[in-house]
Parts: structure tokens; C-alpha cells; sequence
């Protein structure tokens, strides 16, 4: 692939954390067009593709070239991130320059998993990626799944760097991303990715959220951060309060696997395939998601 995007890179609003449609093992790229298109048509700011919602790891790269360009082909001019992630500096490295002429508009990027690098070496592992990176970059902070917390210290630090553009927080201490809000510089966006603390997230300035849940129901996602932004916190907290059961009971189980079910009862994938080691939600909780689907369906 050698393609520019010419989409727009800012960093607000409610960004879906695509999944990533599967059928009989295989990437199922006439579910994902439609499911991309639909969403186009909502008031989204843009899309994640092949992080953590979307399978990311399981994907070869002749997967992930595929699933960007199909995105591409059918979000418009809405910008599309790709998730990358890596314990190897020199590795990930190469992966974002081999990138970095798709039809992207950055490359969200995690922690590195599992080798628990201190803070120096999680400064010096970010500071190499974004020096002459040609796509902006987005941290992505997630120490329950990688084993590693980076700092606020370290963060603040990163984001002097001109290509390190935001962060999606997903921290679980609420003080380190109180203390986050308060002290980032002027541009650097946060984006929170912990969907069931998503009000709470947007009440204290957080500039919008990269979100699995949001699938679901994307313009009732982007209408609470809206009411926010216009100051009708009564409004708001109305809004959060149909839409947190929901948020909830899409990870009530292992995700993508909610979500994945979901949106195939809803119509808008084949299949709620997910590849192992992840597995398919439990018949109890497929039980409850089809309720509430035909709840929510009756009351539009």
C-alpha cells in the first residue's frame, strides 16, 4: 500500500475502537465496509482500527494492509487511526515508517507489554518513535494490559514532542488522569478510553474518548460529550444515565466479544467470529445483550 491520507488528524470527539470483522478465519471485508459506512454516516470523529477492539494482534500485516484499505475506502473523509504495539523499539519503529503512506491519519501506540521498562526507558523508547515520524502519534496508556504505568511525569515530557499528539488514557487511577487534565499543555489532547467512566471523563475536560462501547449507539455517545461542551451537565448527566448500563454490559465479559455480538445481532457484521485466544460471550450474557438490544430497539 502507498497511499496519502488526506484526512484531518484532530484529536476530539467520540472515536470508535473499530472491531474487526471475522468470518470462517478470515478478515470479512464486505462486513466491514458496511460496518464503516454506517458509522460514516454518524457524527463520529473518526475510527481505531486493529487495536485492542479490533484484534490487533491477531492480524498479519497482509490483514492489516487489507483492513485499512477498505476502511479507507468507505469512511469518507473521516480519519482513521491505526493501532500499533511492541516491545521492541527497533521493530516498532520499522512498523510505523512502513506505515506511514497508508491512508492513516496516525498511529495509536501502546506501551510496550510484558518487559515493564522503567520511565526512562519508556521516555527513550516514545522519543525514538516520534523522532522523524511522518504520521502523528498518539500514546495509548493501558497498565492493566501491559504491566506498565506511564507516569504523568513521563507523559508531560513526551508531549513536547512535536509528533506525540495526545493520549488515550486508560490509567484506571482516577487522580493520575485528574492530575493529567490539569497539567497537559495547550494542544495535547486526552482521550479517554475507559467507556463506562466516559461522563466522568468529559465533566473533568477531557477532550472526547476512543471507544468500543460507542458502537452501539454512536450520536447518543457524541450528543452527552455535546451537552457537556454546552454546559448542561443536568442534560448530560441524563444522557449518562441511559447509556452506563450500556456501556457496562459490553464489558461484562471479555471484549470485543459484547460488542462483536452486538453489532451481529444488530445487523451489521456476518459473524461475531473473534479469534482465540479470545472467545464468544457466554449464553447468559447473550441472553441480556439481546434484551437490551430489543429494549432499546422498541423504545426509538
Amino acid at each position: 500500500m502507498d497511499r496519502t491520507s488526506p484526512t484531518d488528524p484532530s484529536l476530539s470527539g467520540v472515536f470508535l475502537a473499530l472491531v474487526t470483522p471475522f468470518r470462517d478465519g478470515a478478515l470479512d471485508e464486505a462486513s466491514l465496509s458496511r460496518l464503516v459506512a454506517h458509522f460514516a454516516a454518524s457524527p463520529i470523529a473518526g475510527f481505531v482500527l486493529a487495536a485492542t477492539t479490533g484484534e490487533g494482534l491477531t492480524l498479519d500485516e497482509g490483514e492489516t494492509d487489507r483492513l485499512v484499505a477498505v476502511a479507507a475506502s468507505a469512511a469518507g473523509r473521516l480519519p482513521l487511526w491505526l493501532g500499533v504495539s511492541g516491545s521492541d523499539t527497533r521493530r516498532l519503529k520499522a512498523r510505523l515508517d512502513a506505515t506511514a503512506r497508508w491512508p492513516i491519519a496516525g498511529h495509536l501506540v501502546a506501551c510496550p507489554a510484558y518487559t515493564r521498562p522503567s520511565q526512562d526507558g519508556l521516555r527513550q523508547h516514545f522519543t525514538l518513535l516520534a523522532r522523524d515520524a511522518a504520521k502523528p502519534i498518539l500514546l495509548y496508556n493501558i497498565p492493566y494490559r501491559t504491566g506498565v504505568n506511564l507516569a504523568n511525569e513521563t507523559l508531560l515530557r513526551l508531549a513536547e514532542l512535536p509528533a506525540i499528539r495526545g493520549v488515550k488514557d486508560c490509567c484506571a487511577d482516577a487522580a493520575q488522569s485528574f492530575d493529567l487534565l490539569r497539567s497537559r499543555p495547550p494542544g495535547f489532547a486526552v482521550l479517554t478510553g475507559e467507556d463506562t467512566l466516559f461522563h466522568t471523563a468529559l465533566t473533568q475536560g477531557a477532550d472526547g474518548g476512543i471507544l468500543a462501547a460507542a458502537q452501539a449507539d454512536p450520536a447518543a455517545f457524541v450528543a452527552l460529550r455535546e451537552a457537556v461542551l454546552a454546559g448542561d451537565l443536568s442534560g448530560a448527566l441524563q444522557r449518562w444515565q441511559g447509556l452506563v448500563d450500556l456501556a457496562r454490559l459490553l464489558f461484562a465479559e471479555p471484549s470485543p466479544a459484547p460488542i462483536k455480538h452486538w453489532l451481529w445481532r444488530s445487523g451489521l457484521i456476518a459473524s461475531p467470529e473473534l479469534r482465540l485466544p479470545m472467545t464468544g460471550v457466554s449464553p447468559a450474557l447473550a441472553g441480556k445483550l439481546d434484551r437490551l438490544l430489543s429494549e432499546r430497539r422498541a423504545a426509538a
